[in-house]
């Protein structure tokens, strides 16, 4: 009797405390990767000048500069905008109950993006502040037209409808917005040339601000929709049986796709694989359980993308490679594996 009850107990300590390493192990990774983020670039800084910089700021001081005006909000961007991918891809691959699902392969990116480059060519908005409203629209766009086409919204979504269903929306898409970029004024072109790669080079407070102010209701519904998302994980009928009604729980994940995406969209660019990868790594952690994939979804997005801009940073340095870029270099090959590892019958 004492050793099946030390057994129960040691079955139900495994999963909290393999939750605990990930989330402590998660923690200082983000740590870490602050860290670098805050002294890597084209000049790099000791720690010491880092923390001088934090701790006793002086506008005479150059590297002080560096630190405050630049790569502190530049972090933060990073961090947000992750935070915001992260969940946003938990959300939908839930939802669609799809391992491939994220922002940038259903064409929700690249709606924003579109919303963008238009309300940037039509009416000269180009600062993350001015052009956040259009962002919301043009994924909360989006993500409707693969949702229906996909059949999200009726319980009966078929995965491979919904993958083709978003790579041929996001083709018209960013075929559209190339077409806007070519005959956009030169201003405006250099303006979002690196935007668009998903580079923070550029990236300001008002960036983070904007971020910010999305990911805190965008994040609140994610979260109040977990218990939701495990019940309807069980079937539709099992979800309604158990109170959890499915049109309902699409629609607040819509909004809260539609505020996390647009957000980061708006604020680092249209950065693809971040909210695919991330929600694979929280499901190893923490099991199927909602409640707990989406905010280690959110942390583990976050130091993706903050590695993929200081490894931008480095790897052809004094110059840079967007983060955008070395995230699609990263999760390409992650796609890949989930592909071989989740056949098409299997979605």
């Amino acid at each position: 009797m004492a050793l099946s009850l030390q057994r129960t107990a040691l079955r139900f300590k495994q999963p909290h405390l393999k939750r605990l390493r990930g989330l402590v192990g998660g923690l200082g990774l983000l740590v870490l990767m602050v860290g670098l983020s805050l002294a890597l670039g084209s000049r790099p800084l000791s720690l010491n000048q880092v923390l001088d910089a934090l701790g006793t700021y002086d506008r005479q001081n150059d590297v002080h500069l560096i630190v405050r005006e630049l790569r502190i909000p530049r972090t933060l961007v990073a961090v947000l905008a992750g935070l915001a991918l992260g969940m946003a891809g938990a959300i939908m691959q839930a939802v669609t109950r799809n391992p491939l699902a994220e922002p940038g392969l259903l064409g929700i990116n690249a709606g924003a993006a579109l919303a963008i480059i238009i309300g940037a060519a039509a009416f000269n908005l180009v600062t993350p502040l001015a052009y956040v409203g259009f962002a919301f629209i043009g994924a909360g766009l989006a993500g409707v037209t693969v949702f229906i086409i996909g059949q999200a919204h009726a319980g009966t979504c078929n995965p491979v409808r919904l993958v083709l269903a978003g790579a041929g929306l996001s083709i018209m898409l960013v075929s559209a917005t190339g077409i806007f970029i070519l005959n956009a004024p030169a201003d405006v072109f250099d303006q979002f040339r690196h935007w668009a790669s998903g580079s923070l080079e550029r990236s300001g407070p008002q960036a983070a601000w904007v971020l910010l102010a999305a990911v805190i209701p965008g994040g609140a519904i994610a979260l109040a929709l977990a218990g939701n998302l495990n019940v309807l994980a069980l079937g539709k009928d099992m979800g309604l049986a158990l109170g959890a009604s499915p049109r309902s729980t699409w629609l607040l994940a819509c909004l809260a796709v539609m505020l996390l995406a647009g957000a980061a969209t708006a604020g680092a660019g249209p950065i693809g694989f971040v909210g695919l990868v991330a929600p694979h790594i929280a499901r190893l952690l923490v099991g199927p359980d909602q409640r707990w994939i989406l905010p280690f979804s959110a942390l583990y997005a976050a130091i993706l993308l903050l590695a993929a801009d200081v490894l931008g940073r480095v790897v052809v340095a004094p110059s840079e490679v967007a983060a955008g870029i070395i995230a699609l270099l990263l999760g390409g090959p992650f796609f890949i594996a989930v592909v071989r590892k989740y056949r098409l019958s299997q979605l």
